[in-house]
């Protein structure tokens, strides 16, 4: 194959010029085709999309790499921040093993929880956005009544799709199954198809599914074929009405009625975990009503309130949604209590039906009270309204669910780090006893191989339950996710970096992500007091001794009805991850714990270096994430990761330094470097500085401080020695695509459980999502989730 690099820089009558490689040459466009001549060859250049779309825009710079096959230049970079390019890392999720070494009866406890996840995870798609359930409606529904092989045969010979096309449709579809919804999990972008409104519609029309159900067919086009392209403005991203989507409030929402809501919940000492705000007249008066997630509706003593006057405005507190799927959720629930291991285990699923059924947030908790307590079972689950990050407001939690098996062996190592921290290594973070735990609830730290994750994406690492009360009164887990880290380190290499780094990363970043994620979720998220007032009206410490260090005042405090989440409102999720990944940063540079991940002597120095290097660069990378039209961060971690480059920024002596430079491609690239020699003297003080105040302001509550000096280190600045704002076009054109992971299903055979394997390939994510559910369960829950979406405001 032979390279041309190149830009597409100006189209003119049809003609298009590149930048470099085939420099000043005309190209003839027709279609999604650009004919030219170079070098004595007749070649053509295939574009994914037609050249007239919004994209491919007068003056917009295009990725950089083309690749020439035969006579055919195929554009292979990614194409739009707005679509999943052809060269998306499809990745199975291997658990095989781990699931082998199961008992009959663990394997049929595992099975009951895995079919209660995906029922429960469809509610994501009702979450996401208002067109999300009927696309996966329309789409599944396509792929569910036909081999793929055979409706690609009809898309390609029938309709007029290339190869690529077709294989970028599943690709789109892979994405919205794993994502559960068109948004992406990682980073609330809203995703497209690659290909054509028109060709897409064709080929719906032109298959099995449109021939026996038309009606149903043509009413999911009617209905979601518009939503499914729209790229407006203000459907680009998720947020706040009107700059935003959300399926949080209505769409009549507005940032006033969030805080006014906020407000009456605190006052009346509800927690948002598990609700949603709807705003609608009645009787001439607007009614704020909070729709809380249960299998029963009407009314509950104690859950829901009919009427209640607030500052002169009337609220409701209702119930109901996504009564369908929870109930199908419980069921599952119900049937795997027959393969508990223990009471706790038995304790821990009643308590979970009381909550999904009731709608009782308090129900959930005592059922994490009881998971907290299960300590090291061999088949791991957690599941409910998990994490507020896609709440614009950082309050209402999107569902999730997950089932693993534990790898004991690696487990090990996380027991020792557990059984040290109190003693050794929590004394060396930087802000006193006085804004630590009184007593350190020892987690149970567990390696997990992901058998089912049912959520908007899948993380490395998890601390759980996001309750503070548990947390502190009953300790928390801390759970690696050993297999997605596996397929995560698999994929190498990357722009911003010299070789001999790559290298390095290499050789040592499996085991570098190891120990970040495990002191990031135990002593990151694990550590660290919240001054509070009590339910029995005491306070949490003594305000004689502990003052403001910063003021030398009163410390202050949370009130009953307040919590983190209360306070920070939508900084939170970004400030507490950012505190997680710098106590993960300051403490790897700890040997005592490099020990206990047995790191030779010799690769200590490389592994201290790598880590720090993979913050850094994430922080650069993750610059791809903030939304420049509006001003604001698009992902928590990445927003965190990119203060922590700023802070080290900061801290000068040329700690980091990100040079501007051409690459190539002839078009601006960046170099970033790190200066190992200065990591433990001018990083470490940095860190340290910076952590400490992350802290005490945390503990504090003392939101207006926290949210001064973070946001200001969360500016994307256009001018000075780092113009990250025009440096934000480099690091989009030059992303990589995430990984879109396939996992099995689970079957009974008999009177055991078979897992479900897929081989790796494009279709893989596809194949495993028409096997999920039985075809009559397919046309139940297209009927119930189409239904929610026809009265979600109402």
């Amino acid at each position: 194959m032979e390279h041309i690099g190149g830009a597409v820089t100006k189209t003119m009558n049809r003609c298009l010029f590149l930048s470099r490689g085939v420099h000043k040459k005309k190209l003839f466009l027709s279609k999604s085709r650009v004919s030219f001549s170079l070098n004595n060859r007749n070649l053509s250049l295939f574009c994914p999309k037609p050249l007239n779309t919004p994209f491919y825009k007068l003056g917009s710079p295009l990725a950089s790499k083309f690749i020439l096959q035969g006579n055919i230049c195929r554009y292979c970079s990614m194409a739009s921040q707005h679509e999943l390019p052809l060269d998306t890392p499809i990745i199975y999720l291997k658990c095989e093993e781990a699931f082998a070494g199961l008992t009959s009866r663990e394997r049929r406890y595992a099975h009951h929880l895995s079919r209660a996840s995906w029922w429960g995870g469809l509610i994501v798609l009702c979450q996401t956005s208002p067109e999300s359930p009927t696309i996966f409606s329309l789409l599944t529904r396509v792929l569910r009544s036909q081999p793929i092989e055979t409706l690609k045969d009809i898309a390609v010979n029938k309709v007029g799709f290339t190869e690529d096309e077709f294989k970028l449709l599943i690709i789109y579809y892979s994405g919205l199954v794993y994502n559960l919804g068109n948004y992406l999990g990682f980073g609330d972008r809203k995703f497209v198809p690659s290909v054509s409104r028109e060709k897409l519609e064709a080929l719906i029309k032109a298959s099995k599914a449109y021939l026996e159900a038309p009606d149903v067919i043509q009413n999911y086009l009617n209905r979601g074929l518009g939503p499914l392209y729209n790229l407006e403005e203000n459907k680009r991203f998720l947020g706040m009405p009107t700059t935003g989507v959300t399926m949080y409030f209505t769409p009549n929402c507005t940032q006033e009625d969030a805080d006014l809501a906020k407000e009456y919940m605190a006052a009346r000492n509800i927690e948002a975990w598990n609700n949603r705000l709807l705003k609608y007249e009645e009787n001439g008066q607007v009614v704020y009503d909070i729709r809380l997630a249960s299998i029963e509706k009407g009314e509950a003593n104690g859950i829901t309130v009919e009427n209640d006057e607030f500052q002169g405005h009337k609220f409701r507190v209702s119930r109901g949604d996504y009564s369908f799927f929870l109930k199908k959720m419980t069921d599952e629930l119900k049937l795997a209590k027959e393969y508990c291991a223990n009471d706790g285990e038995v304790h821990m699923l009643d308590k979970y039906i009381e909550s999904f059924t009731k709608g009782c947030v308090q129900a959930h908790k005592d059922g994490s009270t009881f998971w907290v307590k299960n300590k090291s079972p061999a088949v791991e689950t957690y599941m409910g309204f998990i994490e507020v990050y896609r709440d614009p407001t950082n309050q209402r939690a999107e569902f999730e669910s997950f089932v693993a098996v534990v790898n004991r062996e690696q487990s090990r190592k996380f027991d020792t780090l557990v059984s040290r921290a109190e003693k050794e290594f929590l004394p060396l973070l930087p802000w006193g006893k006085d804004f630590e735990e009184d007593v350190f609830m020892r987690p149970d730290f567990s390696s997990l191989d992901i058998l089912t994750f049912a959520s908007s994406g899948l993380p490395i690492g998890i601390n759980i339950p996001n309750y503070k009360d548990v947390k502190e009164e009953q300790g928390f887990k801390n759970v690696s996710l050993t297999n997605v880290m596996a397929a995560r380190t698999g994929i190498k290499g990357g722009p911003f970096l010299s070789e001999s780094d790559h290298a390095l990363r290499e050789k040592h970043g499996a085991l570098g992500l190891e120990i970040q994620v495990g002191l990031h979720e135990l002593l990151g998220h694990g550590c660290g007091k919240f001054l509070r007032r009590k339910d029995d009206g005491k306070l949490n410490f003594d305000p004689a001794k502990v003052k403001n260090p910063y003021t030398g005042g009163e410390a202050s405090f949370y009130e009953k009805g307040e919590n983190y989440n209360s306070r920070f409102t939508n900084l939170a999720s970004a400030y507490e991850e950012c505190r997680a990944e710098t106590v993960a940063l300051y403490l790897g540079l700890v040997n005592d714990i490099l020990d206990v991940f047995a790191v030779p002597d010799g690769d200590r120095e490389d592994l201290k270096y790598v880590m720090w290097l993979d913050m850094m660069y994430a922080g650069l990378r993750g610059l791809e994430m903030y939304q420049p039209s509006q001003g604001k961060w698009g992902q928590a971690h990445s927003q965190a990761r990119y203060v922590i480059l700023r802070v080290a920024l900061e801290a000068g002596g040329d700690l980091v330094k990100i040079v501007e430079t051409t690459g190539d491609d002839g078009l601006p690239d960046l170099i970033l470097s790190l200066d190992r020699k200065k990591i433990e003297d001018v990083g470490h003080k940095a860190m340290g500085e910076f952590l400490r105040k992350l802290q005490i302001y945390r503990s504090m509550g003392d939101s207006d401080a926290g949210r001064a000096m973070f946001e200001k280190y969360s500016e994307v600045p256009s001018e000075g020695p780092f113009p990250f704002a025009k440096w934000h076009e480099i690091v989009v054109r030059k992303r990589r695509p995430r990984m879109v992971l396939a996992m099995p299903n689970t079957r009974v055979v008999g009177d055991e459980v078979e897992l479900v394997s897929y081989p790796e390939s494009y279709d893989c994510v596809a194949k495993s999502w028409v096997e999920r559910f039985s075809p009559q369960d397919f046309d139940s829950l297209e009927t119930a989730i189409m239904s929610h979406i026809d009265s979600w405001t109402k």
